[in-house]
């Protein structure tokens, strides 16, 4: 039997997700939680072999809460089902330890099917997202652009981020300005957006 949890903010696809899981004969759905900072505690406590979570969450995002299992319970394998299939993001939750990336359209049968691969031990990604993610690349970005960028997006000042992230105004503008050139972005509001909708972010 794989014990399975499930992690979304949305009550009704938390619902829906357990009742289509729980039917299955090899499924038990243990816990579900809606935020992404009570994964770990509840995938402990409930001994999951599986963490089904989504990306965007309160707390914590999805890919952060599946760095944390990997840190605190190895055992619990994660399989991110989200509504946002970006490239960007499968690469991210592959490097925090997630073994599964599919969309939330993926009908019931192979996301049953998904769950008990990863619980196997083996990589499942949606083949689409697969070859957006390979056409792509990897991002542009560096990991302090990608900071300084992520900052940006509340649309505070300079001196804002710079107080955010313990850097310099100007190391900043250094950051903002590259990011701007490798997003091609008109501005760092238009960069904070092209950097959103590619999942570098």
């Amino acid at each position: 039997m794989i014990r399975l949890l499930i992690a979304d903010d949305q009550a009704l696809v938390r619902g829906a997700l357990s009742a289509l899981l729980g039917l299955e004969s090899d499924i038990e759905v243990v816990a579900e939680v809606g935020r992404g900072d009570e994964v770990v505690a509840a995938a402990i406590a409930a001994q999951a072999d599986v963490a089904l979570l989504d990306i965007e969450m309160p707390g914590i995002d999805g890919i952060a809460a599946a760095a944390a299992l990997r840190d605190a319970c190895p055992s619990c394998r994660v399989l991110i089902v989200t509504t946002f299939g970006r490239p960007g993001y499968l690469a991210r939750a592959m490097r925090s330890g997630a073994s599964g990336f599919v969309v939330k359209d993926t009908p019931a049968a192979q996301l049953a099917d998904a769950v008990r691969r990863v619980a196997q031990g083996m990589r499942v990604v949606d083949p689409a997202l697969a070859a957006d993610s390979l056409a792509q690349g990897v991002s542009p970005l560096t990991e302090r652009e990608t900071d300084v960028l992520a900052a940006a997006r509340t649309g505070g000042s300079i001196a804002d981020i710079a107080r955010i992230l313990h850097l310099s105004e100007g190391t900043v503008r250094n950051h903002l300005s590259s990011a701007i050139g490798k997003t091609a972005g008109r501005n760092r509001a238009d960069a904070a957006r092209i950097a959103d909708e590619n999942g570098w972010l």
